[in-house]
């Protein structure tokens, strides 16, 4: 069973998180029937998630095995045949579509179909293409975001929109910067670093980074965001937000290749500042 797990990466179920994002923002998390269509609508982007990691998987199967860490996953390994990994991404397939069925939406429908078309593409050669690689990553997380604003009717924010989108990029640029720095000790097997210099990601790392606290900040201080909440508390999170960059930063600096989930998962500190974040906003929204 842990081999099928580790096939299906479900520790990056935490990334579909985000479905729940603007339901909790809102104010409206304990709404019985949101919270259900959000729960719904998170197991089925985890599972059209590792139907991607399969395909992803299955198709970088002999690049894998000349790799010092990617040699390890199971098609790779050879513990998972692909025959079989074939059969199981079809299953979760119909998993997934089954789920968005029950919180059925047209546009929901639709962000869902484009989420799988658009990493579908990426692992079919779109992932070799400068920029439009790390868009994609980050539509990924725009998507997610959007998917459960729709399913569970709630209104996003523009500032939010934005902040999402660029703390995003930051992700994507930093996990290339730091793959493309470690190809001479760990190897990669991605084509595409050799289009991305070492400057251009720090640069633009660092302005998604400023864009992302900012959007963040004026997100916590707009009108519209205190009138629906009916709480002025919110800019108290921006210092926490920053440390919370701060020390995902001093992360990527370190011997990291980047990816946001093992950083957050490995970094004891960060966690605990996450989860002291998230038990502010919870404070915030929900009991002041």
């Amino acid at each position: 069973m842990k081999k099928y797990l580790k096939l299906m990466r479900v520790h990056h179920y935490i990334k579909n998180l985000l479905v729940f994002a603007a339901l909790a923002c809102s104010g409206q998390l304990f709404d019985v029937k949101k919270l259900t269509s959000a729960a719904v609508g998170f197991l089925s982007f985890c599972m059209i998630s590792s139907v991607i990691y399969i395909i992803n998987d299955i198709r970088d199967r002999e690049k894998d095995k000349n790799h010092p860490t990617k040699c390890k996953r199971p098609i790779a390994s050879g513990s998972i045949s692909v025959k079989t990994a074939a059969v199981l991404a079809v299953l979760l397939f119909c998993i997934s579509w089954i789920c968005n069925y029950l919180v059925f939406d047209v546009v929901s429908t639709l962000l869902l179909f484009l989420y799988f078309i658009l990493n579908v593409a990426y692992s079919f050669g779109l992932k070799n293409i400068p920029i439009i690689d790390v868009t994609i990553l980050v539509s990924g997380f725009l998507i997610r975001i959007l998917y459960g604003a729709i399913i569970t009717d709630i209104s996003l924010s523009k500032w939010m929109y934005l902040t999402v989108a660029v703390i995003s990029f930051y992700f994507a640029f930093g996990k290339r910067r730091n793959e493309a720095n470690q190809i001479e000790t760990k190897g990669s097997t991605r084509t595409v670093l050799k289009y991305y210099p070492t400057g251009f990601l720090n640069r633009y790392m660092t302005m998604c980074l400023t864009l992302a606290n900012a959007f963040y900040a004026l997100w916590c201080m707009d009108d519209n965001t205190i009138s629906l909440y009916n709480s002025r508390y919110l800019v108290f999170t921006v210092p926490v937000v920053l440390l919370i960059t701060m020390m995902y930063g001093l992360n990527i600096e370190k011997d990291s290749d980047g990816d946001p989930v093992e950083v957050l998962l490995h970094d004891k500190i960060l966690l605990f500042l996450c989860i002291t974040y998230l038990a502010l906003m919870f404070t915030i929204l929900y009991i002041l």
